[in-house]
């Protein structure tokens, strides 16, 4: 146990994190870790998953098997049913997979729709989504509403679900780098998320209203798997960028997952805030409230009107 809390110390050292994971050949590293995971032989099982113990404080208790055939199978592990209930609020939308929160808040009315990745480092939307019809389209949708950032490490649970009841209309798959997306990074690499691999989730809520779902890669993130598209999006990718589809989600339902820890990013329109209370460090998990949608004060006759009323009626069964 002491070794282990040395070698999460050393893990946690900025310069010495950023060191070993930023100055690297990344994308063969990734490539490698794809490879390297899926290994079923029970010595490489084993051993791969001590050292991972070893840097991570990672929890199998509520994992649905005990007993992985790799270290891949237990990177994408699903959980015991009802390991994670759900806000069941309707103007709810809850965080779509385990994560900590980093960057939220507004987004800006400026033509780039300038949010952050962390203090004093924004990103335009621009650069995330591209300047292409569909991303310009969705990036008017989008200024003066609120977003999250969601930030998975790799002892955590990697599956994504659906934050409210909708509809997957379109994916569109931007190769890219592999940077670590960890804070040491964000407050180093300018635009990093601009500068990832990702997959940019245009959805729907079930009134129509646009809400936006960024899976971002990083580095030893071997793939990103959705259950709407047929084809592993990774750096081995080589298209088509644009997926059109058409596939439906309850609240809660499963989306996909990453084959390591990585960020999602969430982004929602004007009429949709940032739950009270919720700030950058905050440890949430999937199914707990992130965004809330306004919703009307309900109209009441005033006392006055409501006795009128019922005089009224009185006087009818009267007579």
């Amino acid at each position: 146990m002491k070794n282990q809390n040395i070698l999460q110390r050393l893990a946690l050292n900025e310069d010495l994190n950023f060191l070993l994971t930023n100055r690297v050949p990344r994308a063969a590293l990734t490539r490698f870790m794809g490879w390297f995971s899926r290994i079923r032989h029970p010595w490489v099982r084993d051993a791969s998953m001590a050292v991972w113990r070893s840097f991570t404080d990672i929890d199998l208790s509520e994992a649905r098997k005990t007993s992985f055939n790799s270290l891949h199978d237990c990177f994408v592990r699903e959980l015991k049913p009802g390991a994670r209930p759900l806000d069941a609020r309707e103007h709810v939308l809850v965080s779509p997979c385990d994560a900590i929160v980093g960057a939220c808040g507004r987004i800006g009315d400026d033509p780039g729709a300038q949010v952050f990745q962390a203090k004093g480092f924004p990103y335009p939307l621009t650069d995330l989504l591209g300047t292409d019809a569909r991303g310009l389209a969705t990036i008017d949708t989008l200024r003066g509403g609120s977003y999250v950032t969601l930030r998975l490490t790799s002892s955590m649970y990697h599956r994504f679900h659906a934050p409210a009841a909708l509809t997957l209309d379109h994916v569109t798959y931007i190769s890219g780098d592999t940077w670590n997306v960890n804070p040491i990074a964000l407050k180093r690499i300018e635009r990093l998320f601009c500068k990832n691999e990702r997959a940019v989730l245009h959805t729907r809520l079930a009134d129509g209203t646009p809400l936006l779902i960024v899976p971002v890669a990083a580095i030893l993130v071997a793939s990103m798997r959705l259950r709407a598209v047929d084809v592993a999006l990774n750096i081995r990718y080589r298209g088509p960028n644009e997926l059109p589809c058409h596939a439906t989600y309850e609240k809660g339902e499963e989306m996909g997952w990453f084959e390591h820890g990585s960020t999602i990013l969430v982004f929602a329109p004007p009429g949709i805030a940032l739950c009270q209370g919720l700030a950058s460090g905050q440890q949430v998990r999937m199914g707990e409230a992130i965004l809330r949608r306004h919703v009307p004060a309900v109209h009441r006759p005033s006392n006055a009107v409501a006795d009128t009323h019922l005089t009224a009626l009185d006087q009818q069964k009267a007579s």
